[in-house]
C-alpha cells in the first residue's frame, strides 16, 4: 500500500511540474487533454491592458484608441471601441460571439487572417481612419473584416455588420510592410475576415437591412403633427416674450401665397411663403441670451476645423454676435447653453471619464447651476433653451438633461430620439479654409457630368462594404471607390470626381450623418442619401425631394437601376435645385443673409414657435 501511495504521488507531482514548465500559462493538465479553457480563447491580445471600469473591473482592453480618433464618418469615433471581457469564461463567450457571423458561411482557413489597425487621416472629410496595414495584398483579396464592436448607440445587428478597409497607410512609396512589422502591428487585434466573394456572408449583411426605415412622407407628416401638439411644454408663467413669439407664429401662418410659391425657385421650400416671413420676422424680433457660466475648453472655446466644425463655427458666430446676443436675459427669447459635444467627450476621457453616464453626470451639473443661479430654466424646464451639438455621442448625453431643449444635433436619427418639430438637424460641414469657408465650391454643367455615380471614403459602418461589393468596378459609369490617396492629388481627384458626377452618394458611416452631403452641394452633385431614418438639415424649410434623392438601405443592389429610371428634365430640374440651396450651406467668417449660421438660428427660432404653448 505505502508503495503504491508512493508512486501515485510520484506522478502527481511529476505531472504538476510538467503543467507548469511547458504548458501556456493558466491552463491545466486536463485542459490540455480535453481542449477548452481561457487558453482557447480565439481573440485577445497577447498584451491586453487591465483598465478600471466601475462595470467590468477585470475588464480586459482588446483594443483602445486615443479620443482624438473616436467619430462617425471620420475624426471622433475609432472604427474599434474597447472591447471589454470580465472573467475568463464570458472571453471565451465573447470570442465565441465573432465566430458566430460565420457559421455555416463554408469558410476555409484561407478565408481567415489577421489584420492590425492604425490610423490615417481622411483625405476626403479630413477624418481620422482606421486603415488597413496590408496595402497591396488587400487590393488582391478584398477582405471583408468582421468584428464585434462595442458600439454603445448601435443596435445589436449593427454590432455584428462587417468593416470593410483599403489600405493607403503608405501612400508615399504604397510600401508593404515587412513581415516583422505586419507580425508586430498583427499582435494588436486579431479580427476575422471573410472575402466579399463569399455571397452567404453578404447575404447575411443584407438580411439585417430588412428593417422598416421611416419614410421621409412619413417624417413630413410628423413634422405637421408636431406643431401646438399635446407633448410641447407650456411655461409655468407667461412672458412678454412668449407672447411675441405667438404673434410672429400668427403672422407666419397668414403669410400671402406669392407667385414664386411653386415657380422657378420656390420649389426647393415646403412654403417660401411662410419661409421667407419667418426669417423676416426673426431678424426683427429674435434675442438670444448666452450663458456665460461653463469654464474652457468645454465652454466657450469653438474648435473650427476637422468633422465636427459646424457646433464650433455656430459657437463663434453666436457668442459674437451683436444682431440677436443680449446681455440682459429677460429681453431674451431663447438661450444658448455654448458648450461643445467633442470638447466635452475629450476633456471627460484625458480625465478617465469614460462613459455616456459620465458626460450626461456634466451636463446634469451644469443644469443645476444655470437653473440655482437664473429662474428661466425652471419657468420653462428648459424648453426655450438651445444647444447644438455634432459628436456622435450627442443625442445619448443630451437625452436625459437636456431632453426639453431644442437640439441642433448632427446624429439626426428620427429611430434614436430625434424629435421631429423640436429637434433640428445641424448640418456635417468639413471646412477646409478658415479664412474662407467656401473656398472652391461650383462644378461643371449638367451636359458635362459623364460619371453616373461617385463614392469614395473609408468603410465606416456596415453599409459602405455593402455598397463597394455591388457596384466597385461593376459598371464603367459607377466610381464607387474605398478611400483614396491622402496626398494633393487624392484630394483634387476626390473634388473632381465630384464636380464631374451627376449624382453622388451620400452613404452612412457609423451613424446616419455624413459630410457628403454638403460637399455634394458644394460640388453641384446631386446628393443619393443612402441612411435609413436620417433627417436632412432644415428638413422644417427645405423640400429635399426637390433636389436630392433617398434610397433605402436595403435597394443597394438596385441603385444604378434606380438612377437610370430618373427623366432627364427631372434629373435638371434636381440639379437646378442643388445650385439654389448652396448658399444656405456655406459659413462665413461675417454671417450673410440666408448662411449656414442664420439658417440653424432659424430652424431653432421656428421649432421654438410652433411648440411654444400658452398658460
Amino acid at each position: 500500500m505505502r508503495r503504491l501511495l508512493f508512486i501515485t504521488g510520484m506522478f502527481v507531482t511529476a505531472l504538476v511540474l510538467f503543467q507548469y514548465s511547458t504548458l501556456p500559462h493558466g491552463r491545466t493538465g486536463f485542459a490540455f487533454i480535453f481542449g477548452g479553457g481561457v487558453g482557447s480563447a480565439a481573440v485577445a491580445m497577447s498584451n491586453a491592458n487591465i483598465r478600471d471600469n466601475s462595470k467590468s473591473p477585470d475588464s480586459y482592453v482588446l483594443h483602445d484608441e486615443p479620443d482624438e480618433f473616436a467619430g462617425s464618418d471620420s475624426e471622433e469615433e475609432s472604427s474599434f471601441q474597447n472591447i471589454g471581457v470580465k472573467a475568463a469564461d464570458k472571453a471565451q463567450r465573447n470570442s465565441d460571439d465573432i465566430f458566430s457571423a460565420h457559421k455555416n458561411s463554408n469558410l476555409n482557413e484561407s478565408s481567415i487572417s489577421t489584420m492590425s489597425v492604425h490610423h490615417e487621416k481622411d483625405l476626403q472629410t479630413g477624418n481620422d481612419d482606421d486603415v488597413n496595414i496590408m496595402s497591396t495584398v488587400e487590393e488582391a483579396t478584398n477582405p471583408i473584416a468582421i468584428s464585434r464592436k462595442d458600439l454603445p448607440d448601435e443596435d445589436s445587428y449593427l454590432r455584428s455588420i462587417s468593416e470593410f478597409r483599403t489600405d493607403f497607410s503608405n501612400i508615399s512609396n504604397f510600401g508593404i510592410p515587412t513581415k516583422r512589422e505586419a507580425t508586430r502591428n498583427a499582435n494588436k487585434l486579431r479580427v476575422v475576415s471573410a472575402t466579399l466573394d463569399d455571397k452567404s456572408t453578404m447575404a447575411r449583411a443584407l438580411k439585417r437591412l430588412n428593417v422598416k426605415p421611416m419614410l421621409i412622407s412619413e417624417m413630413v407628416s410628423m413634422l405637421r403633427q408636431s406643431a401646438g401638439s399635446s407633448n410641447s411644454l407650456r411655461p409655468r408663467w407667461s412672458s412678454v416674450r412668449d407672447r411675441e413669439l405667438l404673434y410672429a407664429k400668427l403672422e407666419i401662418q397668414k403669410a400671402p401665397t406669392t407667385a414664386d410659391t411653386a415657380g422657378r425657385t420656390g420649389y426647393v421650400f415646403r412654403n417660401i411663403s411662410q419661409f421667407k416671413r419667418s426669417y423676416e420676422l426673426m431678424e426683427k424680433t429674435l434675442k438670444v441670451y448666452v450663458y456665460r457660466e461653463g469654464e474652457k475648453p468645454i465652454f466657450h472655446q469653438p474648435k473650427l476645423r476637422g468633422i465636427y466644425s459646424s457646433e464650433g463655427w455656430f459657437m463663434k458666430l453666436m457668442e459674437g454676435n451683436k444682431k440677436f446676443v443680449v446681455r440682459d436675459p429677460r429681453k431674451a427669447h431663447l438661450f444658448y447653453l455654448p458648450f461643445s459635444s467633442q470638447m466635452l467627450r475629450k476633456t471627460l476621457e484625458n480625465n478617465n471619464s469614460q462613459s455616456h453616464r459620465d458626460l450626461e453626470r456634466y451636463l446634469k451639473n451644469y443644469v443645476d447651476l444655470i437653473s440655482g443661479k437664473y429662474r428661466f430654466w425652471n419657468r420653462s424646464r428648459g424648453a426655450d433653451h438651445f444647444l447644438v451639438a455634432c459628436h456622435d455621442w450627442a443625442p445619448k448625453i443630451t437625452g436625459q438633461p437636456l431632453g426639453n431643449c431644442i437640439r441642433a444635433l448632427c446624429n439626426a436619427n428620427v429611430a434614436r430620439g430625434f424629435i421631429i418639430g423640436k429637434d433640428t438637424t445641424l448640418p456635417v460641414t468639413y471646412v477646409r479654409s478658415v479664412e474662407d469657408p467656401g473656398r472652391d465650391i461650383g462644378g461643371k454643367p449638367p451636359l458635362q457630368r459623364a460619371i453616373l455615380a461617385f463614392f469614395a471614403g473609408s468603410m465606416h459602418g456596415y453599409l459602405r462594404p455593402i455598397l463597394r461589393h455591388y457596384w466597385e468596378n461593376k459598371e464603367a459609369d459607377m466610381k464607387i471607390f474605398g478611400p483614396m490617396p491622402r496626398d494633393i492629388n487624392g484630394k483634387r481627384a476626390y473634388r473632381e470626381y465630384m464636380k464631374s458626377s451627376r449624382y453622388c452618394i451620400c452613404a452612412r458611416g457609423y451613424e446616419v450623418h455624413t459630410p457628403r452631403i454638403i460637399e455634394a452641394i458644394f460640388y453641384e452633385c446631386v446628393p443619393v442619401i443612402i441612411s435609413d431614418n436620417y433627417v436632412p438639415p432644415f428638413f422644417e424649410v427645405l423640400n429635399w425631394e426637390a433636389f436630392s434623392l433617398f434610397v433605402k438601405e436595403r435597394d443597394v443592389p438596385k441603385l444604378r437601376d434606380i438612377l437610370l429610371s430618373i427623366p432627364e428634365e427631372d434629373y435638371l430640374r434636381m440639379q437646378m435645385g442643388v445650385r439654389m440651396v448652396q448658399k444656405h450651406f456655406i459659413w462665413h467668417k461675417k454671417p450673410a443673409k440666408f448662411d449656414l449660421f442664420h439658417m440653424v438660428l432659424h430652424s431653432i427660432w421656428l421649432n421654438r414657435i410652433f411648440q411654444l404653448k400658452t398658460r
